[in-house]
């Protein structure tokens, strides 16, 4: 089917190469009134008259043959020979087979046979029997282009239960879906940002590479030929996916696709708003959001790339659930009560961090058992203690040289003390409490070390976002060249306790 789809754009680009090159043959007879008006000799400009004349005529026998000029009837017989996919991509050549592409005789055949009447006689012939019959009738009687929405709105409910059955399993040590990978690439999920400029304008980039960690994926978007910073207005991130998926589910290239608006950013006086978290000899890295990573030139202030780090919590929701325009509501959640237990959502949590950078991880570990103290309440949160500053042996090391790996088409470097940080917090009930994914940098402390079995310059790292925050120190270890987590406390806000538990605190 998609060889038809084929032939038929091959006919419209072939009559219109031949229109272009038509020749420029001028005519050899005479005119009488020609040869009156002027007996000395022909008239230039009458002659040129003619031959703007000749060549309207012979390029309109030459383009005559065109697909476009054929008669409806064989053009919708050629079209219902093509499958879903190559009716929306003819039906975007012209208006007139934007039309033709939605008969409902057409679409019905192709709905009829994917979501077929549920009987116990049904057989394949059935189909095109039961089209012959409804042709006339009720199909016809349907607006145009019904039957190809009511397929279209079909195949992507039928997606959306194949990927709720795909996030049913679930890994017991992250809480998350065991198959997230599978399912982005089952239904070849990708990531887009749109750059918008004052004008409207929009500039699409599609993802240059993707990076898979235990929880969380890195998306990088880069180019030579960025829009001039100045001029942006807003940037979207969109998770996009085939609008339909034939049956073995391999996306057509440049076949019909569908966005879902994860988040939307301002991107007006971007240095000024936003958090500079670190920058080497040629870029400057700037924070936009929990997630969102924008690398700028030093020299020009131009864009370098942008990076996107998405946690997996409801991510495929997010990504494929929404509109263009519109995020997808996730369900609200609905607390469990519990009226016996007095220490109701200050216990039982487990934490799973991942520090990394471009497929080198830094830091990877589960902690379970954290709790907090009523005592411990103060100034709007709880507190969890995961790393004690006074327990040495709970102290952990960071492995190898940190920093944020990034690169372009041109250029790669790294950029000290950066990286990415993944939380995911679980409560007692192993669900899914507090998640992010977010670049995070290291500030050398101001406040002196009452650590005497680490002697090195002392680092932090603060992150604060509406449900919580987390503070981690830092030694450096001259001697072993290394950094050490003396401390690490994730300070919850009391108002998602009560929240999610139901409690008042």
């Amino acid at each position: 089917m998609a060889t038809g789809r084929g032939w038929i754009l091959q006919q419209h680009s072939l009559g219109l190469a031949r229109a272009a090159a038509a020749p420029q043959r001028p005519s050899t007879r005479r005119s009488p009134q020609l040869s009156a008006a002027s007996p000395a000799g022909p008239n230039p400009g009458s002659l040129a008259v003619r031959r703007r004349q000749c060549q309207k005529t012979t390029v309109k026998s030459i383009s005559s043959p065109c697909i476009e000029n054929m008669p409806s009837e064989i053009l919708l017989k050629i079209f219902s020979y093509l499958d879903a996919v190559s009716l929306l991509c003819i039906g975007c050549v012209n208006k007139h087979f934007y039309h033709l592409a939605n008969d409902n005789v057409i679409w019905f055949k192709i709905y009829s046979s994917f979501f077929p009447p549920k009987r116990t006689n049904w057989k394949t012939k059935s189909v095109e029997r039961t089209a012959v019959l409804l042709s006339h009738a009720t199909v016809q009687d349907r607006e145009s282009g019904y039957w190809k929405k009511e397929y279209i709105m079909k195949q992507i409910a039928a997606g959306k239960t194949k990927i709720i059955q795909l996030l049913k399993p679930i890994n017991p040590y992250t809480g998350l879906p065991l198959k997230t990978k599978e399912a982005i690439k089952a239904y070849s999920l990708s990531w887009v940002i749109v750059l918008k400029d004052r004008n409207g304008k929009e500039h699409i980039l599609e993802q240059m590479d993707i990076s898979f960690n235990d929880t969380s994926i890195t998306v990088f978007w880069y180019c030579t030929t960025w829009p001039c910073l100045d001029s942006l207005s807003t940037l979207e991130l969109c998770g996009v996916t085939p609008l339909l998926l034939d049956q073995s589910k391999v996306p057509i290239k440049n076949g019909p696709r569908r966005r879902s608006l994860i988040a939307e950013f301002n991107l007006t006086n971007l240095t000024k708003t936003t958090t500079m978290i670190g920058s080497d000899m040629l870029v400057q890295l700037f924070r936009l959001n929990a997630g969102l990573l924008v690398g700028l030139w030093k020299k020009g202030n131009g864009i370098a790339f942008v990076m996107a780090s998405l946690h997996l919590h409801q991510l495929l929701e997010r990504s494929t659930l929404g509109s263009a325009t519109i995020q997808h509501i996730l369900p609200p959640h609905k607390p469990v009560l519990d009226d016996v237990d007095p220490q109701y959502g200050l216990h039982g949590y487990q934490l799973h961090i991942d520090m990394h950078s471009r497929g080198h991880t830094y830091m990877c570990g589960t902690f379970r058992n954290l709790f907090c103290r009523k005592d411990y309440i103060r100034n709007g949160y709880l507190r969890l203690t995961v790393i004690s500053l006074k327990n040495n042996s709970q102290h952990l090391p960071l492995a190898g040289k940190v920093g944020f790996f990034w690169r372009t088409d041109v250029f790669e470097g790294n950029v000290q003390n950066c990286y990415l940080m993944d939380v995911t917090l679980l409560d007692e009930m192993e669900e899914p409490f507090w998640c992010f994914s977010a670049p995070v940098y290291m500030k050398l402390s101001s406040k002196a070390s009452c650590l005497y079995d680490y002697m090195g310059h002392n680092y932090e790292i603060n992150y604060v976002d509406s449900e919580g925050k987390v503070h981690v120190e830092l030694v450096w270890i001259e001697e072993t060249q290394e950094y050490y987590i003396v401390n690490l406390v994730l300070y919850l806000s009391t108002e998602k306790v009560n929240f999610w538990f139901g409690t008042n605190y």
